[in-house]
């Protein structure tokens, strides 16, 4: 089993990037796990609005802008994943700056490019 992503920011609405980049994870045969701010399933997989304690993240990809992400800082840090991915609007230099000191990659980057381009 590949390592999972977590999705934060996640939505049950096909029209946002976060619905999206989760079809797409699925159909590239990544694993996920979901944080929204609504709790729901999304192709067989749960929608948490709880900060869990996954042991398994290897990548965390935010679909909520930077000022939404301050409560998330801790939490991620805390899973210890091997990178963040900032997609287009949730750019945040500060945070990026602090995952970096503690040995978390980052990338500002679009998830769904990252996927269609086989760079994921």
């Amino acid at each position: 089993m590949k390592n999972k992503t977590l999705i934060i920011g996640a939505s049950l609405n096909p029209e946002r990037y976060s619905y999206k980049a989760a079809d797409k994870l699925l159909e590239n045969g990544h694993d996920i796990y979901m944080i929204g701010n609504k709790a729901g399933t999304l192709f067989h997989h749960k929608i948490v609005k709880e900060q869990t304690p996954y042991t398994d993240v290897d990548t965390v990809t935010m679909y909520v802008a930077a000022k939404n992400q301050v409560s998330y800082y801790e939490y991620i840090i805390s899973l210890h994943p091997r990178r963040v991915i900032f997609n287009p609007g949730t750019e945040n230099t500060a945070f990026a700056t602090q995952l970096n000191s503690r040995g978390i990659k980052t990338e500002e980057s679009c998830t769904l490019v990252l996927l269609a381009t086989n760079i994921y």
